[in-house]
């Protein structure tokens, strides 16, 4: 399988880079495109459709490839992947109807695949990721046991250039700013890895959640929840006189950690907050009674900690990869600056392959000792090879 990256940042320029990319005599049947919602997606996703693409798209709050970060732009991954060997569906989706989805999903990609894997993506600010892998995993039955084989699931939350109204997934001739789109994969014929790593620390003594419903933190240990960050972190708020909810991008450095009986914690960062009844509203779930502690952001350290987890992935020193794609949480990219750069480099040097990523507001895939999850502020890697 080969693949091919491409980035402009209008319709002309990608036009012009699809032609040249395909001057050799390379024929793809896939496109997978990340690009800001200022770009005109739909008329990119007809480019791609007349020339017989499958397209996977995504709406980012940033957009890289091959180590080059870009913003308000378009990036590609072209594959000529057999298409025999992946499916594309669109679902659209709902907070009260996301496991439900999720769940029908998980049953289209076993009715086509023995062994199928799931790189998926959704929009919608304020959906919860949670229910859309509960969902999958779902359909697939009773939990596996040791010696069974999990169900693979990696991908990343839209994102909107951090205007936090309104994000877009898309494929052939269909939109949507509250729908899950996904690249369902034959993992008898194409290998399918990754890792969701993070490097966020946990400080301080642990907290009780003592009054919350879904994504929304109403106290902590009995004081109301955005009170609680502002004075235990000392965070400052951006406040919007014309409406109850609050952003407040600081809070990304500061997210939740979510700690679970037997499985790795999760991180949850509070997007938003209600002035009026101080409460967080978090982008996952956090169940009443949960045990949290406040994170700090990381230091640079915590790179080198990324870099070395998704080398872990790499099973022999001469194993190859076709294609990489990246879902890195937006506040990596707030906490580093620039030098986030520096991470998308040495991941991708590691494997030597094409790259292309976004910055997400949410992230799916699995860490180095827990199971598949919808996690917050990790990088998220996924490396493609054909068998």
């Amino acid at each position: 399988m080969k693949a091919k990256t491409i980035k402009g940042k209008s319709t002309e320029e990608i036009s012009s880079a699809l032609t040249e990319s395909m001057a050799d005599g390379f024929k793809p049947t896939l496109a997978v495109v990340f690009l800001s919602v200022k770009q005109d997606r739909e008329t990119i996703s007809k480019l791609l459709d007349e020339k017989g693409f499958q397209v996977f798209g995504v709406t980012t709050a940033g957009e890289f490839i091959d180590g080059e970060i870009e913003g308000g732009s378009i990036v590609m991954m072209l594959l000529d992947m057999h298409p025999a060997y992946f499916k594309i569906e669109f679902l659209e989706t709902s907070q009260e109807t996301a496991l439900e989805d999720a769940n029908k999903l998980g049953i289209t990609g076993k009715e086509t695949f023995a062994n199928p894997a799931f790189i998926i993506a959704n929009s919608g600010v304020s959906l919860d990721g949670e229910p859309i892998v509960e969902g999958i995993i779902q359909s697939f039955g009773k939990p596996p046991s040791s010696a069974e084989r999990e169900v693979t699931i990696f991908g990343g939350k839209a994102g909107d250039d951090l205007a936090l109204e309104s994000t877009f997934v898309f494929t052939n001739g269909k939109s949507k700013d509250c729908a899950i789109v996904a690249l369902i994969i034959d993992e008898d014929k194409i290998d399918v890895r990754g890792i969701a790593t993070c490097g966020w620390k946990a400080i301080g003594t642990t907290k009780t959640v003592t009054k919350s419903e879904g994504n929304i933190v109403y106290t902590i240990n009995d004081k109301p929840a955005l009170d609680m960050l502002m004075n235990y972190l000392g965070v400052d708020i951006k406040e919007d006189v014309e409406t109850d909810i609050t952003t407040f991008l600081s809070s990304w450095y500061y997210p939740l950690e979510l700690e679970r009986e037997n499985e790795d914690p999760v991180i949850r960062t509070a997007m938003f907050a209600n002035k009026e009844d101080r409460s967080l509203i978090c982008s996952g779930r956090v169940p009443q009674g949960s045990k949290i502690k406040f994170s700090m952001p990381p230091d640079f350290d915590s790179i080198e900690k990324v870099v070395a987890d998704c080398k872990n992935i790499k099973d022999e020193a001469q194993q190859e990869a076709d294609a990489l794609i990246m879902f890195s949480c937006v506040s990596r990219h707030l906490a580093f600056g620039m030098i986030v750069k520096e991470e998308i480099e040495k991941v991708q040097k590691i494997w030597d392959a094409p790259m292309a990523g976004f910055f997400s507001y949410g992230e799916y895939g699995k860490s180095k000792t827990g199971k598949y999850d919808y996690h917050n502020n990790t990088c998220c890697l996924v490396v493609l090879k054909e068998k």
